[in-house]
């Protein structure tokens, strides 16, 4: 079990990664759409393309659909695209990342065999050899196919037994990838789901367990329960044996906050601390403790903008999002990682001495703290680069130790539990494909465990940094992959992607299914680091937000105009993409510079800010983009908004709108609407929505293999020159 449950993966825009402010004294370049509209435009009239499986917006959903896939699947490389996509997509040599469970290792697998996946294990030891023994746990292609029900599975929570006793899951289970999910309790040792076990209905929910026969659940109650954004904003304590009905209530958040999930600490005596937090906002929470035998819940002295990482020799370690001075302490600063004595608070129930476990420099972020048995690991950021570090309390202080790595990529921590001495680390770049790492607990050694062979061919590349001046004069870094004797004409066909949002980081990543359908074709691939992410920590991001959220878009532009200027692309051959909160960055793109790109890909978006608040969790991002309530903020959004500011007479470069029916997250709308205000002013534009897929737009491998063949055939439509007639 995790030192920290927290069900708060409802918050998290994957930018299809997955994963979703101006100034107002708009240049030339940005007009407003007062200056661009010379009809008046009724938004009202697209309301029907909201009704998500309404018959009128499916049937016209449909015909895009239709009229999309005839041209794109006709072209000569959709078909080798889509081909190698699932080849690397369903390759038998992908790494299985896992889960150690009392000597197993536990991996949920998909393959072209089993499409809904398989959730499986192998002891330790079997983990490493080449041909692990694997166990089936749960076919989820036969478990839809026996309750005729499209399964995707969303994970597992297990709870650790007492000696002795039986593993206990809690299992979820979507219909067809929505965030919404049924939880079903599931017994390890029988491999079966439990009869009369805990069973919930479907709704967007968080659970945590509290005891072997006791859940903390936040969930929908009926009407008047959930916030403005969809979640549950009430949590109760549900006993086994009894109906979810009669569950006790323990917190009860307001229908403004974003939501309220149940939250549970084990310690390191074995004791689980049971609690919530309530997010207020989507930046902003309150820690509650339930203690044992009381009514009233104890708020934790944390400042509003915080995060736990867990409990390591008896330290509660959280790090801060803002300057924080609490009385007779500090100051600390935004992107610290903090400790004090969890006892001492416990005892008192009042803030202890806090101490500095960690200061990041000015191109340092703190990503977060993984706690195994006999050590806790520190992953930063370091000028967009992954390190790791081991972090140790002492007398004096923490110290830090840093941890030796493959190179300068991406490290990521997949794996670690204060209860195993097992710790995973997964090592990449964009030339080096994935690597399980083994970390050794009582040696600090990092040995290869697995690696992935190569998936396409890097011979001739390279990759480099470089840093572009935005308009307020921010340097801004960005990568670019792309082949060593390129000419530096303005030929190169390249692809820009960007986020810019949440604090989400876009770091260096191996991907095969670019590499394959992009960089071997001869493309270069240009990644972002513009603010509203959080390769510099917090500051970093909250440079973006609200009104300030113009800085994002001429970080991109800036981004654009560099790599143009170094003669490595021109607006001819460069395209760009991105999804969810990047998706609405790209339809800021398509109005505020059509003239720099010839092809853009746009994944989940939102794209109509003035309605994004009333649309599924819209409401819960008011805290990042500003509100269409607030006038200040929302003439703001007036000036900004993609589908508002849609200008029949500007040239355009064709674009791609990717999404999903079944994404509960962002809701389809925008983008149907925005591809409709393009069908009607009669310019051309490319539609897809996967009837399937939840927020990543597809559900399974070859879902996602026609989804990338779709977007790559396009990309290169747009910025290659034509293929040689057969």
């Amino acid at each position: 079990m995790r030192t920290l449950i927290v069900s708060l993966s409802a918050l998290l825009l994957a930018a299809c990664a997955s994963d979703p402010q101006p100034e107002t004294n708009l240049t030339a370049d940005n007009p407003t759409s007062a200056e661009t509209a010379s009809v008046p435009f009724d938004a009202a009239s697209h309301l029907w393309l909201e009704e998500v499986e309404g018959e009128a917006a499916l049937a016209w959903v449909t015909a895009q659909n239709e009229r999309t896939l005839a041209e794109l699947e006709a072209d000569p490389r959709y078909a080798p695209f889509e081909a190698a996509a699932l080849e690397v997509l369903n390759a038998s040599e992908r790494i299985p990342y896992g889960t150690v469970r009392d000597g197993y290792v536990y991996n949920f697998w998909q393959d072209e065999t089993n499409v809904r996946g398989l959730w499986r294990r192998t002891p330790l030891g079997s983990y490493g050899s080449d041909t692990p023994a694997w166990e089936t746990i749960v076919d989820f292609d036969k478990l839809a196919a026996e309750e005729g029900a499209n399964w995707v599975y969303k994970g597992a929570d297990c709870l650790r037994p007492a000696p002795g006793g039986e593993w206990r899951c809690l299992v979820s289970l979507s219909d067809g990838g929505k965030d919404a999910v049924v939880t079903r309790e599931f017994n390890l040792s029988t491999k079966t789901f439990v009869e009369d076990g805990f069973i919930t209905p479907e709704a967007k929910q968080g659970l945590a367990w509290a005891g072997p026969d006791t859940l903390l659940i936040a969930t929908d109650w009926g009407a008047g329960s959930l916030t403005e954004s969809g979640y549950p904003f009430i949590v109760k304590r549900w006993q086994r044996g009894t109906p979810l009905e009669s569950a006790q209530e323990l917190i009860r958040g307001k229908e403004t906050d974003v939501g309220v999930w149940p939250m549970t600490m084990k310690l390191e005596d074995g004791r689980i601390l049971q609690g919530a937090v309530q997010a207020e906002t989507f930046f902003t929470s309150k820690y509650f403790w339930f203690p044992e035998g009381e009514n009233a819940a104890v708020q934790w002295p944390l400042p509003p903008k915080a995060s736990p990482n867990g409990i390591y020799k008896g330290q509660f370690l959280f790090s801060i999002e803002q300057d924080w001075a609490p009385e007779g302490q500090g100051p600390f600063q935004a992107g610290d990682l903090l400790a004090f004595d969890l006892e001492t608070f416990l005892e008192t129930r009042a803030l202890p001495p806090v101490t500095l476990a960690f200061r990041p420099s000015e191109t340092q972020a703190v990503n977060g703290v993984a706690v195994a048995k006999g050590a806790a690991l520190l992953s930063i950021n370091d000028n967009v680069v992954g390190k790791l570090l081991r972090i140790e309390p002492s007398a004096s202080g923490w110290t830090t130790t840093p941890i030796e790595l493959p190179g300068t990529g991406q490290v990521g921590i997949t794996f670690a539990d204060e209860n195993e001495t097992t710790v995973f680390l997964n090592y990449e770049d964009f030339l080096t494909p994935s690597s399980l790492l083994n970390y050794e607990v009582a040696t600090g050694a990092v040995t290869p465990l697995k690696s992935l062979p190569a998936k396409f061919d890097t011979a001739g590349l390279t990759v480099e940094q470089f840093f572009a001046t935005s308009k307020d004069g921010t340097r801004v870094p960005y990568f670019i992959v792309h082949r060593e004797d390129i000419p530096l004409d303005g030929t190169t066909p390249a692809l820009l992607y960007g986020y810019g949002g949440f604090q989400v980081s876009m770091n260096p990543g191996y991907s095969p299914v670019s590499g394959r359908l992009w960089l071997e074709q001869g493309g270069a691939y240009i990644l972002a680091n513009i603010r509203g992410g959080g390769e510099f920590g917090p500051n970093w991001h909250q440079a973006g937000l609200k009104l300030n959220r113009q800085r994002i878009y001429d970080d991109f532009i800036a981004v654009g105009e560099d790599v143009i200027a170094r003669n490595i692309t021109s607006p001819e051959h460069l395209g760009i993409m991105g999804g969810s909160n990047g998706g609405l960055l790209m339809g800021v793109m398509l109005n505020q510079r059509p003239d720099l790109w010839n092809a853009v890909v746009v994944q989940v978006p939102l794209l109509d800010m003035l309605r994004y608040h009333l649309l599924l969790a819209g409401a819960s991002w008011v805290d990042e983009y500003g509100s269409p309530d607030v006038p200040e903020e929302r003439a703001f959004l007036e000036t900004i908004s993609p589908y508002q500011n849609f200008d029949a007479s500007k040239d355009y470069p064709v674009p791609f709108f990717v999404t999903s029916t079944k994404d509960d997250r962002v809701h389809p709308g925008h983008a149907r609407k925005m591809a409709k205000r393009f069908e009607e002013a009669g310019l051309p534009f490319y539609y897809f929505e996967n009837m399937d897929g939840g927020h990543a737009a597809a559900a399974d491998q070859t879902a996602r293999a026609k989804r990338s063949a779709l977007e790559f055939t396009y990309l290169a439509r747009q910025l290659f020159p034509a293929p040689p007639e057969e």
